[in-house]
């Protein structure tokens, strides 16, 4: 049986090692670096558009549960991430070229891939010989999109994806800034800027009122996925909505004032030199000269140099618990799988764990054997769960504790309630696949 992965992002590079590293097989088509996604400017595999960050580690959050289980299920791109780390307090952050070059050295190296630099137009789902992992992103376009809308019967819904600006740290006031991770955890990785009452309310103002850019022709309608709300939207829905989302000052204390700001936005190293840093929540689709504008308002950030504006642009998933069934392969063309956030898995691990999902599907087919069963307490087998399962309005959905079946006994305190939900994942899947 031959083995094709269309895409090397996160999901279809996963899926490539997976394989390759059991001995399989594996072509993997990548059309960088001869023709690039709107978003995408760097010519490496796993490039990251959004933001550095994979998210907490620890083992009683839902991003930190999901890759304790992708390690017990022989995940390689995390490893490569801890190798190109960047100090971001509890969670795992990463220098975004470093960690492309990481992966795409590993790609290269791993015997049994065969890369093929070209635009794949279409799926070839009527090849009997033929196992294909689509994972060719939420930017999936051309005439790849049309096929797989001709697949799937055009049931594909869309959502926007917004990334953060980046500024200079030789460019940051740091009189006005000081350096902390919310209620002391971890090292002080996260600078922070600090807005009193007035400012906030000014910057508010001048957050609604600034011009937006124009959407490309390609981007359709314009319908928001939560998860990734430009700061602008969420700024429009209330006066306290950033107080109570990216811009919560809880956990924080400003040295200057000696009390909790008003509210209070965070900056996060981009790279392990630390000379960049990105506005964390700050999403947006502003045009730049007004993101220059109204983000030098933030405390600190008076005369900031941007090395890389905020941008913003179409995502599409498809519609999964409809098309997929709970091996990621199409119901109606069974050869065909699907991995990365095109499913509708929201985020960095996720997509890495929905490629490393597909990859044991069709290990499974190869063998003949049962589609690997993930227990319903773990992240990995609540995600699919989600994703298979109808809804009038399905969203992508990122990990979270929500998804988890409830314990037997009621735990009220949360962090205890999260932990025992996270020992209770590690022992199912370890009996499971330990």
């Amino acid at each position: 049986m031959h083995i094709r992965i269309l895409g090397a992002g996160l999901a279809g590079c996963e899926a490539a090692l997976y394989l390759a590293k059991k001995g399989y097989a594996v072509e993997l088509y990548e059309q960088k670096p001869h023709k690039f996604s709107p978003a995408h400017k760097n010519s490496g595999f796993a490039e990251l558009v959004c933001s550095n960050s994979l998210k907490a580690d620890r083992l009683d959050s839902a991003s930190g549960l999901l890759k304790e289980e992708m390690k017990l299920l022989g995940d390689s791109l995390l490893q490569a991430a801890h190798q190109c780390r960047v100090a971001a307090g509890g969670a795992l952050a990463v220098d975004r070229e470093a960690f492309s070059r990481t992966v795409t050295d590993l790609v290269k190296s791993t015997p049994g891939i065969e890369i093929r630099y070209e635009e794949v137009r279409f799926v070839g789902e009527t090849r009997p010989d033929t196992l294909t992992i689509v994972a060719t992103g939420p930017l999936t376009e051309g005439d790849l999109a049309k096929d797989i809308a001709r697949l799937t019967g055009g049931q594909e819904l869309s959502f926007y994806d917004a990334a953060a600006p980046i500024v200079t740290a030789e460019s940051l006031n740091m009189d006005r800034i000081f350096a902390a991770s919310r209620y002391g955890r971890g090292e002080a990785d996260y600078l922070n800027c600090p807005f009193d009452k007035a400012g906030y309310e000014a910057f508010h103002e001048a957050l609604q009122h600034a011009e937006r850019a124009e959407l490309h022709s390609f981007d359709g309608d314009w319908t928001v996925y939560e998860g990734c709300m430009p700061i602008e939207v969420m700024a429009g829905r209330g006066a306290d909505t950033m107080r109570y989302g990216p811009l919560r000052p809880v956990g924080l204390i400003d040295p200057h004032t000696g009390h909790r700001p008003w509210a209070n936005v965070q900056l996060r190293a981009e790279n392990t030199e630390r000379s960049m840093y990105n506005l964390v929540g700050f999403q947006t689709n502003l045009k730049f000269g007004e993101q220059q504008r109204v983000f030098r308002m933030i405390p600190g950030l008076e005369n900031a140099e941007f090395v890389r504006y905020g941008v913003m642009h179409r995502n599409t998933f498809l519609n999964s618990p409809i098309l997929l069934g709970p091996d990621l392969a199409l119901r109606a063309y069974p050869n065909v799988f699907f991995a990365g956030q095109i499913t509708g898995f929201e985020g960095y691990v996720e997509s890495m764990a929905s490629g490393l999902l597909a990859a044991r599907a069709v290990e499974a087919r190869l063998m003949k054997a049962p589609i690997p069963s993930y227990p319903e307490e773990t992240m990995c087998g609540s995600l699919l769960r989600y994703i298979a399962t109808p809804t009038r309005d399905f969203q992508p959905m990122g990990a979270n504790m929500g998804l988890l079946p409830p314990l037997e006994e009621r735990v009220r305190d949360k962090r205890k309630r999260y932990e025992a939900l996270a020992q209770r994942a590690m022992k199912a899947m370890q009996e499971s696949f330990g």
